[in-house]
């Protein structure tokens, strides 16, 4: 039983229910990451959705396709492939999307969670695969959110973000060409159940502490860490929050302090 499948399943529901009351003009309209529309995010969501899929289920067809990514990618950008591959628009993409995640989950929710599957970078477990397709759909869906200018009423799914982040201490240093600053410092983060989930070793003399939510806007870029409350005690805990990076590719930028929030709709 793959419970990670279950927690996407949520995660694009909760989008869902957003942007289901949409006009078809609505989807034109902008948001604060890089002036994505949104449907420029739904489109992002599900191309890499459908990627992940035939990662499992037609990997000759997700090797080529992969071909095409690094083509794009050398080109400048994956904006043209994925406009190219995910033709429609406005309601009828929105209903692509939803009815090929609401399969997706299905399809997956029974698997190994050890099932190693190629992607983009190097392979991966199922488990970490849809996690990983989990933590973009809460992601790009912040834009979204801040874009309609509701606050998201947030879960303990989240943990599972938190644990990519964890995870992912030393790869937001090593793609920028860091040196490891130390141990990873420790964490003491509030779910929004109001549990206390804490990461690191005890001896570790550096800290992050505050709100999981805060924790996942950060090491996922949808907030600068000084928009939010997270308190870093220590140098290392300091330059980890000002580089975490949770996803795969080439070193992103941060957004600039209070350039991304919730704004009227």
């Amino acid at each position: 039983m793959l419970k990670e499948a279950d927690d996407f399943l949520a995660e694009c529901e909760t989008l869902h229910a957003l942007l289901a009351p949409l006009a078809e003009a609505d989807f034109a309209r902008s948001t604060q990451f890089k002036g994505w529309t949104v449907n420029d995010v739904l489109m992002h969501l599900h191309f890499w959705n459908r990627a992940a899929d035939q990662s499992l289920n037609d990997p000759d067809r997700f090797a080529a396709l992969m071909g095409e990514v690094m083509g794009g990618m050398q080109a400048g950008g994956l904006r043209v492939l994925e406009n190219a591959k995910v033709t429609e628009r406005g309601p009828a993409l929105l209903a692509a999307w939803h009815g090929f995640y609401r399969g997706m989950a299905a399809r997956w929710r029974d698997l190994d969670p050890k099932i190693r599957v190629k992607w983009a970078g190097p392979e991966m477990s199922v488990r970490s695969s849809i996690t990983a397709r989990q933590m973009e759909t809460w992601a790009h869906g912040q834009e979204l959110f801040d874009l309609m200018g509701v606050e998201r009423v947030e879960d303990d799914r989240i943990g599972n973000i938190v644990v990519l982040g964890v995870n992912t201490y030393q790869w937001g240093f090593k793609v920028r060409g860091m040196a490891l600053p130390g141990p990873m410092p420790r964490l003491r983060l509030i779910a929004p159940s109001g549990a206390i989930w804490e990461f690191g070793e005890a001896e570790t003399p550096d800290m992050v502490e505050g709100s999981a939510v805060d924790f996942c806007r950060v090491v996922t870029q949808t907030r600068n860490v000084m928009d939010t409350g997270l308190v870093m005690h220590g140098p290392v805990a300091e330059l980890w929050m000002r580089n975490a990076q949770c996803f795969a590719g080439p070193p992103e930028t941060p957004p600039a302090t209070g350039t991304r929030g919730v704004k009227a709709g």
